[in-house]
């Protein structure tokens, strides 16, 4: 993977907390994965892989600029399926298959103004010492029986030597992409690494994937854990191809 590019959002129009994040990653063929880009993205391998990710977490301290955090807007849990891709001027990112969040507001936000796929659910995050556990049931829109349970134990932290570039590759992401208006467009997000720790999953039920129209994975995944972080978040703006840049 490249030098990794943090970018520095100047003017942002969200603030978040994203906290006590798991990420639980499996390998997928390229082309399946890149079956699901639209036009202008390419599905990124990491040794010869393309990779999948299911990242339950708690969304707190949601804000705009100059607008204090509402405790009834500002801290719900969220659940999203990822994957790594490249556009045509070369620059990483996230494509989204599904985020499921647990506040009907947000959800109807983000789908009108950010044309992200977002779902309603019914969602829980407890954090109990070095324990973490996840609660997903799909409501709207469907299918709705798309759910998630999760358990995970926290291990020591990830850090020096034993952090590879596997996993800088997997989480060290600082710009979305969506479709907006039939346009591709993108977003930064500014935030410090990812602090991370070894974790194991003790418990996974999860229909997430298949909804989004992905195989079931056929092998154990790859799991890391995290405190969290504080992000700004820029504004969406568009791609330009390849031949326009």
């Amino acid at each position: 993977m490249a030098t990794i590019q943090r970018p520095r959002v100047a003017r942002p129009v969200m603030y978040h907390q994203w906290s006590h994040m798991t990420f639980i990653h499996w390998r997928y063929p390229p082309g399946l994965v890149q079956s699901f880009l639209p036009g202008g993205l390419t599905a990124e391998e990491f040794d010869g892989h393309a990779w999948v990710g299911l990242t339950p977490f708690l969304m707190e301290h949601v804000r705009a600029p100059g607008v204090p955090a509402l405790p009834w807007l500002s801290r719900f849990p969220e659940t999203n399926v990822r994957t790594y891709v490249r556009d045509e001027q070369g620059r990483s990112g996230l494509w989204f298959f599904s985020l499921d969040a647990g506040l009907l507001p947000a959800v109807l936000g983000a789908r009108a103004g950010y044309r992200l796929p977002y779902y309603w659910s019914d969602m829980g995050v407890r954090a109990e010492a070095e324990r973490r556990t996840y609660r997903c049931r799909r409501r709207w829109p469907g299918p709705s029986d798309a759910r998630c349970d999760a358990e995970v134990e926290l291990g020591a932290p990830l850090d020096g030597p034993e952090r590879d570039e596997l996993a800088d590759f997997l989480v060290e992401r600082y710009r979305l992409f969506t479709v907006i208006g039939g346009r591709l467009a993108s977003a930064e997000v500014e935030h410090r690494p990812w602090p991370l720790r070894h974790a194991r999953l003790t418990h996974l039920d999860q229909t997430l994937l298949q909804a989004g129209g992905l195989t079931t994975p056929g092998h154990d995944p790859l799991v890391h854990a995290s405190p969290g972080v504080r992000v700004r978040i820029g504004m969406w703006s568009r791609v330009r191809p390849a031949h326009a840049a």
